[in-house]
């Protein structure tokens, strides 16, 4: 863009400078040619005392004072060049500025002169030694910006006698300027190849730092590159995500938001829109950007623009209705005087050279009485605009001045003006300019001047060129007025801004207000820094929101919409035990195996023990059923006990009886240690406690059901089986199945024993404290002996429930055995299907009612005969029975 823009300018310059500049070689003309950025000529001749002369007029400086050494300095002080056009058959008429005066850039100008006079007065700086200064208006163009650079480094002598070439030094030893950065560049462009050092105070283009294009470029202002992540990191500081984004179409707006993008890029900023314009743009594109602006949704816009760029886009949001919006502004434009009169943007944010004090400037600038005016046709038209009166022909009085105002009268007072030129109160890049002069007044005395006991002398006639003074330049590090100047290898000083906010006052008007400070030169994280209250839009004091999706709180993360940027996404909830406890989270996070996420997803917590426990309802129902079977077992051995010699308890075998009892006794009690928490011991006992207590249990129903077989057996005729039958041979039976299931649950302690395990696996919410198997082979092991025993008892049962009536209780054992070996085979499925605690209460479950149909087929007939019909508990009933 650069190089484009500034062919474009030397091509328009030089076509109007061939014909004005042209030289003459011993009466006959020959042409220029450029070629990188000078001026050859054509013919490769020898030539020898050549005569040259500059046709043409050359451009008039706004300011000049003659002096010893000159310095030169471009100012944009109109707005806008005269449009010439070109008809190419007759000589086109010469450059010239037109539009009102940008006041601000007449201060800067003045400026200058101020500080070259109070050099000059100076007893240490340069003392002998007069400065002169040429100082011209480039408008803002790039072509008058060529020309004048073309006329400062050849001089305006008109004729020039040499017996070598046809070239001359410029007269000027350096360059103040220019204040916009596309005509620096243009003028860099040209003062490079001979090396005279040009110092802007505005021009903030990034690219000017590449000495390889720039070599003899400086300036007192920082580069864009700071301001860009000045710009960014203050936008992320305030939580804006999603931003609008609008530039000049010229260096300093293109390369200043190509910085301030790839820096926002970093910060993780997105930009909704980024629009270009320029003053000379047509109206309809003006409109458009203007359009974008209205239909956007960011809230917050970003301008890295010229003043006269940004005050055209702010003309045509005034007129019509704009849904607020937060401006944040680049350096360029945010401190501009002029910006202020838009109070719609009041709450605007941006960088702002910090402010200084130049002690008797502004009695400089104030100084204008009528004659110092006359003589200056800028000052005349400046004069003649502010007070609407017509003081003496100017050179642009023809354009900008009516022919009906009157003549002032005298009694005009340029203190009563409230225009950037008289505000003094925030002088920003006025010292620019005032330290820009300062830096090449050093350069200049550091190579004419020597140091001599405690003064320096300066010799006013050695004569030095620009190079010599470039050279010096790159070296100077000085302090004036407690401003510190000095310049690092890209020629550029060290970054320091003020943070402004355009803050309304009570009476309506808008104030710049310095609320905070950045310094490039700290460490990262501290060049930041706020102190002091801000207004947003609408006079707000809360922070505005821009974001294209609001924060995704806590308990969600961040899905990024198909085919947006990465500021707009869905918040999605985190799934069930993962979490996340930071807004705008990208990911959510697992909790630990043992703690669970709560119903926000936000955090983590333990997640609840499980285990069926006495304070629970169904652990209460289970204890009290197996405390009361245990009960009805030792009440029915205290009856058995009390009737001992009645018929009915001789009858069915005593001995076996209250062994069962008591087996039975432990049956239901051994439930009691599956109900509570599981430890080391209650896992071991439990099992163990079940699988031996229900062994004995069956291997007495068995004895009692093979003394049955065995006594109907030993009524046949010759048979003496019940000797090998008798109360040792039982007792042994019971004490030989019970060893055999005491030698298994032995084995399974030893080797894999039943161990407590919180179960994370069947419930991901919560934990299941219970007891694992340790070897599952013990386990089924002792459950299969218990059912083998179980079948061998039913099978004899069956066998013996044709004998006759008066034994029943075979048929009782039968139907005792039926439901147990029902309990234990629907057992089996729901044991391996029932989670957690249920588990527990369902083996339980399996324990009291296999106990509870033992006991009430065994043993409740003979109880109730006993305790409610005594009349049948008689030898003779029973005998009475057995006959029929």
């Amino acid at each position: 863009m650069e190089i484009s823009a500034l062919f474009i300018g030397l091509r328009l310059a030089l076509g109007l400078f061939e014909l004005n500049s042209a030289l003459v070689f011993n009466g006959s003309q020959v042409g220029l040619k450029e070629r990188s950025g000078l001026t050859v000529l054509r013919s490769g001749a020898r030539i020898s005392n050549v005569k040259c002369k500059l046709l043409g007029k050359a451009h008039l400086p706004a300011f000049s004072m003659d002096g010893d050494y000159i310095i030169g300095g471009v100012f944009s002080i109109h707005y806008s060049l005269h449009t010439v056009k070109h008809n190419y058959t007759s000589t086109p008429e010469p450059l010239r500025c037109t539009g009102s005066i940008n006041t601000r850039e007449l201060q800067f100008s003045r400026s200058m002169v101020f500080a070259i006079n109070e050099i000059n007065n100076s007893t240490d700086l340069l003392p002998g030694i007069r400065l002169g200064y040429q100082i011209y208006d480039s408008c803002a163009a790039v072509p008058m910006a060529v020309h004048l650079a073309f006329q400062l480094s050849n001089g305006v002598d008109l004729e020039i006698n040499t017996s070598e070439h046809c070239s001359q030094s410029g007269t000027v030893i350096a360059i103040v300027g220019d204040s916009g950065s596309t005509p620096s560049i243009s003028m860099s462009r040209i003062f490079g190849p001979f090396n005279i050092p040009q110092v802007s105070h505005f021009a903030t283009c990034a690219c000017l730092s590449n000495k390889q294009q720039y070599p003899s470029f400086f300036r007192t202002i920082p580069s864009d590159q700071y301001q860009a992540k000045a710009l960014a990191k203050m936008v992320k500081h305030f939580g804006w995500t999603w931003i609008g984004a609008v530039h000049s179409d010229s260096d300093y707006g293109n390369n200043g938001m190509a910085s301030f993008l790839e820096a926002a890029h970093k910060e993780g900023i997105c930009v909704e829109y980024s629009e270009s314009f320029f003053r000379t743009h047509p109206l309809s594109k003006i409109q458009r950007v203007a359009d974008v602006i209205r239909r956007s949704t960011a809230m917050v816009v970003v301008a890295f623009a010229s003043p006269g760029d940004m005050s055209l886009l702010f003309e045509e949001l005034s007129q019509k209705h704009l849904s607020p919006r937060q401006w944040i502004g680049s350096e360029a434009w945010v401190t501009d005087p002029d910006m202020l009169r838009f109070t719609f943007c009041a709450g605007t944010m941006g960088f702002a050279i910090e402010k200084s004090v130049i002690p008797g400037l502004r009695d400089f600038l104030m100084d204008l009485p009528p004659n110092k005016v006359a003589e200056s046709p800028v000052l005349t038209e400046f004069w003649e605009n502010e007070f609407n009166c017509k003081l003496g022909k100017s050179q642009y009085s023809e354009s900008s001045v009516s022919s009906e105002k009157s003549q002032c009268d005298g009694t005009e007072n340029i203190q009563t003006l409230q225009i950037p030129y008289t505000d003094t109160s925030q002088l920003r890049n006025t010292n620019m300019v005032y330290k820009a002069v300062y830096a090449i007044a050093h350069a200049i005395h550091n190579s004419v001047c020597q140091k001599t006991n405690s003064r320096a002398q300066c010799d006013s006639l050695t004569k030095i060129g620009s190079t010599q003074v470039l050279t010096e330049l790159k070296k100077v590090s000085f302090s004036q007025n407690g401003y510190e100047v000095s310049f690092d290898a890209n020629g550029d000083p060290v970054a320091t801004y003020d943070l402004v906010n355009w803050q309304q006052s009570q009476s309506g008007s808008v104030e710049l207000v310095t609320v905070g400070h950045y310094n490039a030169s700290l460490p990262v994280g501290q060049e930041f820094s706020i102190n002091r209250n801000l207004t947003w839009v609408g006079g707000s004091t809360q922070v505005p929101s821009s974001v294209c999706t609001d924060s995704c709180p806590p308990g969600t993360r961040k899905v990024l919409q198909k085919g947006k940027p990465i500021c707009c996404y869905d918040c999605v909830p985190c799934p069930e035990g993962e979490i996340s406890n930071s807004t705008d989270s990208s990911d959510c996070f697992p909790c630990p195996r043992e703690f669970w996420s709560n119903a926000e997803r936000s955090t983590c917590f333990p997640k609840p023990v499980e285990f069926l426990s006495f304070d629970e309802v169904l652990g209460i129902i289970l204890a009290v059923f197996s405390v009361g079977g245990a009960c009805l077992a030792i009440i029915t051995a205290a009856v058995f006990f009390h009737h001992r010699t009645s018929p009915i308890v001789r009858a069915n075998n005593s001995e076996l009886s209250f062994l069962l009892l008591f087996s039975l006794a432990l049956c239901f009690l051994c439930s009691l240690t599956f109900i509570g928490t599981p430890s080391e011991w209650s896992c071991m006992l439990r099992h163990t406690a079940f699988g031996i207590t229900f062994v004995l249990c069956i291997s007495c129903v068995l004895g009692k059901t093979m003394v049955v077989l065995m006594a109907f057996k030993a009524t046949l005729p010759g048979s003496n089986v019940m000797k090998w039958f008798g109360p040792l041979q039982q007792r042994m039976t019971v004490v030989s199945f019970t060893f055999i299931q005491v030698l298994i649950c032995t084995i399974w302690l030893a080797v894999s024993p039943p161990f407590p395990l919180k179960n994370l696996t069947t419930y991901k919410e919560k934990i299941i404290l219970e007891c694992a198997l340790g070897s599952a082979l013990g386990f089924w092991a002792v459950l299969g002996y218990i059912g083998l025993l179980a079948v061998f008892c039913f099978v004899l049962a069956v066998l013996a429930r044709k004998l006759p009536d008066n034994f029943n209780e075979a048929k009782l054992i039968t139907f005792s055995m039926l439901i147990f070996c029902a309990v234990w085979i629907t057992f089996i499925p729901a044991y391996v299907s029932s989670p957690g605690k249920f588990t527990v209460a369902v083996e339980i479950f399996a324990i009291l009612a296999s106990s509870f149909g033992l006991f009430l087929c065994i043993f409740a007939p003979k109880c109730f005969i006993i305790l409610f019909r005594p009349e049948k508990n008689t030898k003779k009933q029973l005998m009475n029975k057995n006959q029929s």
